[in-house]
């Protein structure tokens, strides 16, 4: 697989965005926090949004051999579908205090407080079949605020023992948001799901793994203060929330087909206020421009996006039309929401001001809610098809967006893949 690094038209490979709206108090049950995520899918989008849901068995029994397929032959026998642990019960600290020295276990390795990573071992890889979904399950510690998560998946040069987020490439794969958890009440965990078979050629790829180590990353921002007040069991601790990885996979698909990837962004800051955010400020439009390295009979790309600004008035509560463009045509039109964030109530155990106490309409939620504290933020594949070798151009616009107060963000994450 050809691995090419962009040529972006604003910034470089970003590390993981996390919470930055801590200017508010984080205290008290009233409203959402910065760290809160648009959730939402469009029929333009195919393949990558999944339910939230739990985290056993499910998917469909394997029909075929290792290789791929849908039918499988006579001679080779079917596959037994797995669900494989890459990180279980990882407690993650307080997101702005100095790392801590706390265990870990072995195999694994803590980049700050709110970024743990693993490598996927010969034996995991080879378990994966030719289809793919990620689950995360988070539990319920000393942070009983809504915050922001992500799994990451960083290629990182054979053979190295650890590795600097921001110096290796990386794309964001999955993008979640914990609900208002109060760790005394039940349920204690949330389960999370995502569709991912797209990432199956980028792990069975022989040139990538002979070149590179796939690492899986997995980061929970999260702080403790307010907890420390207001939940029994948390004063002077700084643990946040436990969070554990698996993979779940099948053979009863054929295995998607790629042979170009090109990381673009990864939680790149993108607002209208900011210098380097956007193409100006002012303008909530960014520009990327990356090289094909040949002609392609077929081309996707990957987007993730979060609207955060927990102000009055803020990006987060005011649902804006997406437009993505592909050398200056129109490939993606999306607006950020679901029709109902009721059925993640059950998980958001410490009162707030997002889910009150008594249900909300469909009109309700739809009115200001990007997102749903407990739910999943889609993965969108923008289907491109077949594309010249050569540069080429990506936009996002959301030209709406305000930003009231110069607060908020819109953190973007993209790469192409192509065959």
């Amino acid at each position: 697989m050809n691995l090419r690094r962009a040529i972006p038209y604003l910034c470089p490979l970003a590390l993981l965005a996390a919470c930055t709206d801590e200017q508010r108090s984080d205290a008290g049950t009233g409203g959402g926090t910065g760290t809160s995520a648009s959730n939402g899918s469009t029929s333009a989008v195919t393949g990558t949004s999944a339910a939230s849901g739990g985290t056993g068995g499910g998917g469909g029994s394997g029909s075929s051999g290792s290789t791929g397929g849908s039918g499988g032959s006579g001679d080779v026998p079917p596959r037994e579908p797995e669900e494989v642990p890459v990180l279980e019960d990882i407690t993650f600290y307080d997101g702005y205090a100095e790392t801590v020295d706390e265990p870990i276990p072995a195999g694994v390795i803590r980049h700050n407080n709110s970024l743990v990573a693993t490598r996927l071992t010969d034996e995991l890889l080879a378990k994966v079949q030719t289809t793919l979904k990620v689950r995360v399950v988070v539990g319920a510690l000393c942070d009983n605020y809504d915050r922001l998560g992500s799994v990451n998946l960083a290629l990182v040069p054979k053979g190295a023992q650890t590795y600097v987020p921001g110096e290796v490439d990386r794309i964001e794969i999955a993008r979640f948001v914990t609900p208002f958890m109060d760790m005394n009440k039940q349920p204690k965990t949330v389960p999370y799901e995502w569709e991912a078979s797209n990432l199956v050629p980028i792990l069975k790829d022989p040139d990538l793994l002979a070149e590179h180590d796939f690492w899986f990353e997995l980061g929970i921002f999260g702080v403790p203060y307010a907890a420390n007040d207001e939940v029994p069991g948390c004063a002077g601790r700084n643990d946040t929330q436990l969070g554990s990885l698996l993979l779940y996979t099948d053979s009863t698909q054929e295995a998607q087909d790629f042979s170009v990837l090109l990381p673009l962004a990864i939680s790149e800051e993108f607002n209208n206020y900011a210098t380097g955010a956007s193409d100006k400020v002012g303008t909530t439009r960014k520009t990327v421009s990356f090289e094909l390295p040949a002609d392609t009979q077929n081309a996707q790309l990957v987007l993730i996006t979060s609207n955060h600004g927990a102000n009055q008035g803020g990006e987060e509560y005011v649902r804006r039309d997406h437009y993505v463009y592909v050398d200056g045509e129109l490939a993606l039109q999306y607006k950020p929401g679901r029709t109902s964030c009721e059925p993640f109530r059950k998980y958001n155990t410490q009162a707030n001001g997002i889910y009150g106490t008594s249900p909300r309409s469909d009109n309700e939620w739809q009115s200001f809610s990007n997102w749903c504290p407990g739910d999943r933020i889609d993965t969108r594949i923008v289907p491109w098809g077949a594309a010249s070798a050569g540069m080429h151009e990506f936009v996002i616009d959301v030209p709406d967006a305000t930003f009231v107060g110069g607060e908020g963000n819109i953190p973007f994450s993209l790469y192409v893949q192509a065959r």
